[in-house]
This record gives structure tokens, C-alpha cells and sequence, in this order.
């Protein structure tokens, strides 16, 4: 019983490094821009969309409810959809580990002249005791105290690839 205790933490302990390791590397090529890209025509409220209904089961596990504002049209973006996949799933996925459970996650999209701009707004659980640029930082996390299973990467990540695909992150701390 004891032996199975220990492998099973085993087991927990080397996920874990195995899914550090994959987010370096991919923060590597990201921040180096070692990554192809395949800039194209992308149907940006449709990708949108299709992320929130992958990560409905996570924020409903945190009691999180989406409210989204998404233009009647389609906005046609130049992007690579597998990279802008994984900037919203980092970004939900950061939103799903630290948002205040039981509040709301607002979600807008909206078409200007010469470009999109997507907005996401929650409610951080923990008080932010960083500037909103030291979150894009690697390996920062918006509160040192936490102890969930993220990497402090994918912030990181998210503004490298917007970067690499001709677009801006900005982060901002209201209270």
C-alpha cells in the first residue's frame, strides 16, 4: 500500500516535469520564433468559438459563466490556426486555474478597420501582486503563492506566438 503511494506521487511528479519540459520548448520556439507558420485566411469568431466550447467542461467545473459578445459577421483574420488555437487555449486555460470561482468571464470580439481585437476580462481569485508586463514574463505567475500544477509559461507563450502572427497582446490590472 505504501510502495503504491509512492509510485503514484512517482507518477504525479513526472507528468508534471514532462508537461514543464513540453511548455519550455514551446516557449523556446515561440520567443526565438523557431516555429513555421502557415499565415492564413482564418475565420477568427469561428475559432473563438469553437475554443470556448472545448473548455466549457473546465469553467463549468469552476462555476465560471461566459458572457460573449461576438459581431453578427465572420472576421476574417491572417493567422495559424493551430498557433492562435493554442494563444486562446493558454488563455483560457490561465483563466480557468485563476478566476475567482463562481463569477462571470467576459469574452468580446470586435472588427476595427484594420485589424480584430479580442477581449477576455475575469476576476482574478488571488489579489495580483505583479505589473501586467511581469505576467508575460516566464515562469511568473500573478501570485507567488500559488501552488497549482501551472508552469508560469503561458502567458509567455500566448504573447510570443500573437507577436510571430503580426498581432499584440496587452494585459491589463484593474484593481
Amino acid at each position: 500500500e505504501r510502495v503504491r503511494g509512492y509510485i503514484e506521487v512517482l507518477e504525479q511528479k513526472a507528468s508534471r516535469l514532462k508537461n514543464l519540459t513540453e511548455d519550455l520548448v514551446e516557449a523556446s520556439k515561440a520567443s526565438s520564433g523557431n516555429i513555421s507558420l502557415e499565415l492564413i485566411p482564418i475565420h477568427y469568431t469561428e475559432i473563438l468559438q469553437q475554443s470556448l466550447g472545448e473548455f466549457e467542461d473546465k469553467l463549468a467545473a469552476r462555476s465560471l459563466q461566459v458572457l460573449t459578445t461576438l459581431p453578427q459577421e465572420d472576421i476574417l483574420i491572417l493567422a495559424d490556426g493551430r498557433q492562435l488555437f493554442r494563444v486562446l487555449e493558454n488563455l483560457l486555460n490561465n483563466c480557468c486555474k485563476y478566476a475567482l470561482q463562481g463569477s462571470r468571464v467576459y469574452v468580446d470580439l470586435q472588427k476595427g478597420e484594420e485589424e480584430a481585437t479580442f477581449t477576455m476580462k475575469n476576476i482574478s481569485e488571488a489579489p495580483l501582486n505583479v505589473s501586467p508586463e511581469e505576467l508575460t514574463e516566464r515562469f511568473v505567475r500573478g501570485d507567488v503563492s500559488r501552488s497549482t500544477e501551472g508552469s508560469g509559461l503561458g502567458l509567455s507563450i500566448a504573447k510570443s506566438l500573437t507577436k510571430l502572427m503580426n498581432g499584440k497582446m496587452k494585459i491589463e490590472i484593474d484593481g
